[in-house]
């Protein structure tokens, strides 16, 4: 059986980095998978961290042809909406997401991979995030209601076995930026007309809307996925990073569409609030991969 990289499912850690990678100048992609690949190796996660590797699928298809799931694709194009609403694509050629207890460890760690790194790929994106409240997004409001458990996640979003891929799994990763003035001016009710769940204890709503966020994103019409959503940035200027896995592209592509309006023609009501500026998919490998490409395989 193939094993998932093991972070994918750290629910609980305090801290997370997430770093884009562009393959340097010069060098081919298949050294950047190689390199990356061998940071899964426990000198890098001593400490109580996880160490998370994805990579674009083109590129990973290359370097990987057996391992990658055949309809894969990057975030190549700007996903355009109705009223000329645009969700960013910004596809970059891979991702390390580091997550653990404190944020010293996760500097020092994320440090440590971007210097094994050197003249092999070049960071073009870095976000810190970590938790609020436990578990609300910085809309105030509970994030990942929906999310099966960690006995169901990895059946709903591994790539089964005897597939090309099994053990891997899709990752849509985007960044939401909140109009915080914007929605911090509406009522609490508003607020959960937006959403479709009370505020306090993430109930959904009886009588929500077509456009609340709840509807345009349901998992029971598009397909299960896992979140591993966090808050980011600063007091000024903040938002979520959202964190999403599935066995198949298509539940997320369509909840994509869904909320830009392509779906029903009504947009996701939160859209209204809060923009996509950056957003990409990678393939998370399983570790057995991992450890084929950097020739570590037993």
């Amino acid at each position: 059986m193939s094993l998932p990289q093991a972070g994918i499912f750290a629910l609980g850690t305090a801290s997370h980095a997430y770093l884009e990678f562009d393959v340097s100048a010069g060098r081919k992609g298949g050294e950047l998978v190689t390199a990356i690949s061998a940071l899964r190796e426990p000198r890098t996660t001593m400490g109580g961290v996880n160490l998370v590797a994805g990579f674009r699928p083109e590129l990973w298809r290359e370097a990987a042809p057996d391992d990658a799931p055949a309809e894969l694709v990057g975030f190549n194009e700007d996903l355009i909406g109705i009223d000329g609403f645009v969700m960013q694509a910004t596809q970059h050629d891979a991702v390390l997401w580091i997550s653990g207890s404190a944020y010293d460890v996760i500097f020092d760690v994320a440090r440590a991979a971007i210097a094994e790194l050197h003249g092999l790929g070049a960071v073009v994106e870095e976000t810190s995030s970590w938790p609020y409240r436990h578990d609300r997004d910085l809309t105030g409001f509970i994030d990942g209601t929906e999310n099966p458990d960690l006995v169901d996640a990895p059946d709903l979003v591994l790539v089964p076995e005897g597939n090309p891929g099994a053990g891997g799994t899709i990752l849509l990763l985007q960044k939401w930026a909140h109009d915080v003035a914007a929605w911090e001016s509406l009522p609490v009710t508003k607020q959960e007309q937006v959403i479709g769940r009370a505020k306090p204890d993430s109930v959904e709503l009886e009588d929500k809307a077509q456009d609340s966020h709840v509807t345009s994103t349901d998992q029971d019409t598009f397909g299960k996925i896992f979140r591993r959503n966090m808050p980011y940035g600063t007091v000024t200027d903040h938002g979520t990073m959202f964190v999403g896995f599935s066995s198949e592209q298509r539940p997320l592509s369509t909840m994509l569409e869904s909320m830009a309006g392509l779906t029903s023609g009504v947009r996701d009501a939160l859209t209204f609030y809060t923009r996509a500026v950056a957003g990409a998919y990678y393939f998370v490998p399983s570790t057995d991969w991992l450890r084929r490409v950097n020739g570590t395989a037993a």
